[in-house]
């Protein structure tokens, strides 16, 4: 797979500097217009304001570029044939030379093969409600478990089982460090009411921890869990209430296999007047601030 860094990103990348990936999914997919673009600009601009620099990632005519240019993330956005790009259909999206917005578990494995050592997300993918009989795990949980980076995440969004995707981490030896929260969140809400027995309120304690971590031998992802801004939080119970509506209308229209998540998605933001797309804005901005804080704390390291 041929890997193409925007030239102005070669020297971050090759000296080390302060860098971090942004995965494209949720510009091609994961918010409406003109939310989608809004949050890339905004998130490139939080990261360049800590010193560090945005690389926005997706495949773009086959190629896996590292820093989409302005006029890539505006096609990105409104390009009708933008395929949503995870680990089992990367290497036909590339082979076919179409274009790709790449998930969390795509960002983190085309990264990964540049060296970069963090990624800023919304939320991770995880168990799936009612897995003991679907078997529907994230693959960005297999992702977590095998490329050595820092993900920073507003934690996973409610529609997912919690308890058993901080379960299922912690057997895969993904360390979660909640920053400046001792609860794991739950994308739109600050707390799912899952106690972490890890919390920094430091990005340069983290960055010690990640680098103790993998000079141990280990190679899984660091996942850093930051709350959403308080007063962009939505309660959980709110949240929970419209998510069983939801999931109610899914199941009299007879919606199933993939397109559950999106429906679901779609009918919270129905629900909440749009706060959920709202939400989903700051969070991203937010996660983008934490991780630029890492991304220089490690970049020091290097140094």
């Amino acid at each position: 797979m041929e890997l193409s860094i925007r030239n102005d990103l070669k020297n971050v990348v090759g000296d080390r500097l302060p860098l971090v990936a942004l995965e494209s999914t949720v510009i091609a997919t994961g918010l409406p217009a003109p939310y989608n673009l809004q949050a890339a600009w905004q998130c490139e601009e939080v990261i360049k304001s800590q010193a560090a620099e945005p690389a926005t990632v997706a495949i773009i005519d086959g190629v896996a570029k590292i820093g989409c240019s302005q006029e890539e993330i505006v096609a990105l956005a409104s390009r009708d044939d933008v395929i949503k790009t995870n680990l089992s259909n990367l290497g036909a999206v590339v082979a076919r030379k179409q274009w790709g917005a790449t998930t969390v578990s795509t960002t983190m494995h085309i990264a990964s093969r540049a060296g970069i050592e963090v990624f800023s997300t919304g939320g991770i993918g995880g168990v799936h409600r009612g897995a003991e009989q679907s078997f529907d795990l994230s693959s960005d949980l297999m992702a977590l478990a095998r490329y050595p980076m820092v993900v920073v995440s507003a934690g996973a969004k409610s529609i997912l089982d919690l308890p058993k995707t901080v379960e299922l981490l912690e057997t895969l030896g993904v360390p979660v460090i909640g920053y400046c929260t001792d609860q794991f969140p739950a994308f739109h809400s600050r707390s799912s009411g899952i106690g972490l027995d890890l919390v920094s309120e430091s990005a340069n304690e983290i960055a010690a921890i990640a680098t103790t971590h993998w000079l141990a031998g280990f190679s899984t992802a660091i996942l850093v869990v930051a709350a959403v801004p308080q007063e962009y939080e939505i309660a959980a119970e709110e949240i929970e209430q419209m998510y069983r509506k939801a999931e109610i209308e899914a199941k009299e229209q007879g919606i199933t296999g993939k397109k559950v998540t999106p429906y679901l998605l779609s009918k919270l933001e129905t629900f909440s007047s749009s706060r959920t797309v709202l939400t989903n804005v700051e969070l991203l901005k937010n996660n983008a601030r934490v991780a630029a804080e890492i991304a220089v704390e490690l970049a020091k390291r290097k140094r």
